[in-house]
């Protein structure tokens, strides 16, 4: 058996193709879709995401705005600028880069974005209602995830989803998102006592780590849809991700790739919540006082 590989960039193209028509509606109503993305410090990897981002959102036909701060900016100072950015009808949707110099509280920071304007999705106003199942906004990489899964057709309705990785950027949404699909969730942490044995009952498994390798092809149900949201920095410098690609894909029905599998899926979705940000915000104009 080999694992047929789920495309995120090919998948992605489609949905970016989907919001620039979308786009063209809102222009043809007076509206542009902005989004501001707020990078502080000179991180290497966060400068790439922020570049990948804003070129993204020229393409859409967005109005992209990046803010570039310096390493010591105090926090006020990015709250000042959050807040600016909250005032602003221009900027429908906020993204601050994670992570942050230490010496900043990324929840305080992300708590001060507006919640009708928290395209990431993380936002406790946001969290609380993907928690009770009426999401403004879901978290990019989780919504990218079952754009993917259902890309593939895959049936949720009563399929072990096995999640590794409990954050609150991807595991723990993805939990939610997986849950109101009809599934039977696992989330498993750092102190599952036996990982293996709950990944092998997975029929859909995602693992969101940051420690590459974790899942090896002897711990995945033959047949299981394998989700690897890792993106790790090799010894011989190629990305890979937080599951053994090649291990893998001889036990898995589909897999994703690292790169081209979750990563571009983030980015579409990130355009995907901005579209509909301005979208609600034409229609909140449209209502009488």
């Amino acid at each position: 058996m080999t694992a047929r590989i789920i495309d995120g960039k090919v998948l992605s193209d489609t949905i970016k193709t989907e919001v620039a028509q979308r786009v063209q509606k809102l222009q043809q109503q007076g509206m542009t879709p902005g989004l501001a993305v707020v990078l502080v410090g000179e991180d290497p990897a966060s400068q790439v995401y922020v570049r990948n981002k804003a070129a993204a959102c020229e393409k859409a036909g967005f109005l992209s705005r990046v803010v570039r701060l310096p390493a010591d900016t105090t926090q006020q100072q990015l709250l000042d600028v959050v807040q600016e950015l909250n005032q602003d009808d221009a900027i429908h949707g906020i993204l601050v880069q994670l992570p942050l110099p230490p010496h900043m509280d990324s929840g305080l920071v992300i708590e001060t974005i507006a919640a009708n304007k928290d395209v990431d999705g993380f936002h406790i106003s946001n969290a609380g209602l993907l928690m009770t199942g009426r999401p403004l906004f879901r978290p990019c990489t989780p919504y990218g995830i079952m754009k993917m899964l259902e890309s593939e057709n895959v049936g949720l309705r009563g399929a072990e989803a096995v999640i590794v990785g409990a954050s609150n950027i991807v595991g723990k949404p993805m939990a939610m998102l997986l849950l109101a699909a009809g599934a039977t969730v696992t989330l498993c942490n750092s102190k599952t006592r036996d990982l293996a044995a709950q990944t092998r009952r997975a029929d859909v498994l995602v693992v969101a780590t940051g420690k590459p390798g974790i899942v090896t092809g002897d711990m995945i149900k033959p047949g299981a849809v394998v989700i690897d949201v890792g993106i790790n920095r090799g010894t011989d410098g190629k990305l890979v991700g937080d599951v053994d690609f090649e291990s893998a894909q001889k036990v898995a029905g589909a897999i994703t790739p690292v790169p081209g599998g979750v990563g571009p899926m983030t980015i579409a979705m990130l355009l995907v919540n901005t579209v509909e940000a301005a979208e609600r915000a034409l229609q909140a104009s449209h209502q009488p006082a």
